[in-house]
C-alpha cells in the first residue's frame, strides 16, 4: 500500500443536492485502525433516498463537509491490529451498510432488534459513508455477499432490500393477502413487490408512468394504480381489493398524500408499514377513522443482521432480482438531481 491511502469522494460541502469529486486521504489510514474497523475499498454503491433527506436537511443539518451512501459493495484491503474473530479477511468481498456499530449490549441488541438500538453510530450521517472510493467499517457488520451474487446485484439489497423485507416479514401478513405498495416503481417500492411476492401475498402497485407500470407488472403486481391518473386513489384501491381494501399497505415513498390514503382504503383491522420517511408531519390522518376500524400502524426502518442474510439469500436464490442502472461515481450529482425529482425507475448503482 501507499504510504498515504488516498481514494475519489463526492463530498457535500453545503446543505444541498450538489458533492464535489476530491481525491482525499481515507479518513483512517491502515495504521490507524482500531481492533474490529477495517477498510473496504468499493467498486459500486447503491443510492438511497434517505441520502437525499439528509443531504438536504431534512432530518437534521448534515454535519459539513460529509460523504453519503450506506450500500456500498468492495473488498477489504486492511484491518485493524488485534482485531479478534472476525468472519472477514483482506481480499474477502463485503457489504457495507447503514449500520456501522451499535452497543450489543441493550434490550435492542440482545434481542436482535439492534437496528433500534441507542447507541449506534450510521454510515453516511456522521461517519463518511460508501459515495467514496475507500470506506472505513466495522468487521462486525458487513455482510457477507453470496458468491454466485455479482457486486451490482448487491448493493440495492444492502439498505433498500433489507428495509422492505424487515418490514413486509413483520407486518403479521397471511398468505393470499393483498398488499398496497406506493411508490411501488421506486428504489424500495419494485423490491417490495418482489418480497411481497415471495411471502404469497398479492400486489397492487401504486406509482406512476408508463415505465414503472410495465416494471411493476413484469414483476409480477396484479393490481396498478396510477395516482396521477386516478381521480379517487381510495375508493380505486379498495375497487382492487375485493371492494373492500387490502390488508396491508406498505409505504415506499417519502411523501405524505400516500399515508393518508392507505389510512382511509385499508380494510379494518388493516396494518400500515410505514417505511418512507415524509419530512414533515403527516397532516390529515383520521384518528378517529384509524382507531374505530382496529388500523395498526407499524414503524420499521432497516433491518436486523439476520434479516439481511435472509434478504440475501432470496437473491441468490432468483426469488429477487432488482432493478438497477449502473452509472459512473463521477455522475452522482445528475443522479441527485433525478432522484430529487421523482424520475428514477428501480434503484441507481454507482460505479468506482
Amino acid at each position: 500500500m501507499p504510504a498515504t491511502l488516498t481514494g475519489r469522494a463526492a463530498i457535500l460541502r453545503e446543505t444541498g443536492i450538489k458533492t464535489v469529486l476530491e481525491t482525499i486521504p481515507v479518513r483512517k489510514q491502515p495504521s490507524e485502525l482500531l481492533p474490529g474497523e477495517c477498510i473496504v475499498k468499493l467498486e459500486y454503491s447503491g443510492v438511497c433516498h434517505s441520502d437525499l433527506h439528509f443531504m438536504l436537511g431534512e432530518f437534521a443539518p448534515p454535519e459539513l463537509p460529509c460523504i453519503g451512501g450506506h450500500e456500498g459493495v468492495g473488498h477489504i484491503v486492511a484491518i485493524g491490529e488485534h482485531t479478534v474473530g472476525s468472519r472477514f479477511g483482506v481480499g474477502d468481498r463485503v457489504g457495507v451498510t447503514l449500520y456501522l456499530q451499535t452497543c450489543m449490549a441493550c434490550e435492542f441488541c440482545r434481542s436482535g432488534k439492534e437496528q433500534y438500538c441507542l447507541n449506534f453510530k450510521l454510515l453516511g450521517i456522521g461517519e463518511w459513508g460508501t459515495f467514496s472510493e475507500y470506506v472505513v467499517a466495522h468487521v462486525d457488520y458487513l455482510a457477507s455477499i453470496p458468491d454466485t451474487m455479482p457486486s451490482a446485484v448487491a448493493a440495492p439489497i444492502l439498505c433498500a432490500g433489507v428495509t422492505v423485507y424487515s418490514a413486509l416479514k413483520n407486518g403479521q401478513s397471511n398468505v393470499g393477502e393483498w398488499i398496497a405498495i406506493s411508490g411501488a416503481g421506486g428504489g424500495l417500492g419494485h423490491l417490495a413487490i418482489q418480497y411481497a411476492l415471495a411471502m404469497g401475498l398479492r400486489v397492487i402497485a401504486i406509482d406512476t408512468g408508463e415505465q414503472k407500470k410495465n416494471v411493476c407488472i413484469a414483476l409480477g403486481a396484479e393490481k396498478w394504480i396510477d395516482f396521477k391518473e386516478s381521480s379517487d386513489v381510495v375508493a380505486d384501491v379498495r375497487s382492487a381489493a375485493d371492494g373492500v381494501g387490502p390488508h396491508v399497505a406498505l409505504i415506499a415513498t417519502g411523501t405524505n398524500l400516500p399515508y393518508v390514503q392507505a389510512s382511509l382504503y385499508l380494510r379494518p383491522t388493516g396494518r400500515l408499514l410505514c417505511v418512507g420517511l415524509p419530512s414533515s408531519p403527516v397532516n390529515g390522518l383520521l384518528l378517529t377513522s384509524i382507531a374505530v376500524r382496529g388500523i395498526k400502524l407499524i414503524g420499521s426502518t432497516f433491518g436486523n443482521r439476520q434479516e439481511m442474510v435472509e434478504a440475501l439469500a432470496l437473491v441468490a436464490r432468483g426469488k429477487i432480482k432488482p432493478h438497477f442502472e449502473v452509472i459512473p461515481h463521477d455522475k452522482i450529482n445528475t443522479v441527485l438531481e433525478q432522484m430529487h425529482m421523482g424520475e428514477l425507475v428501480g434503484r441507481v448503482v454507482l460505479k468506482y
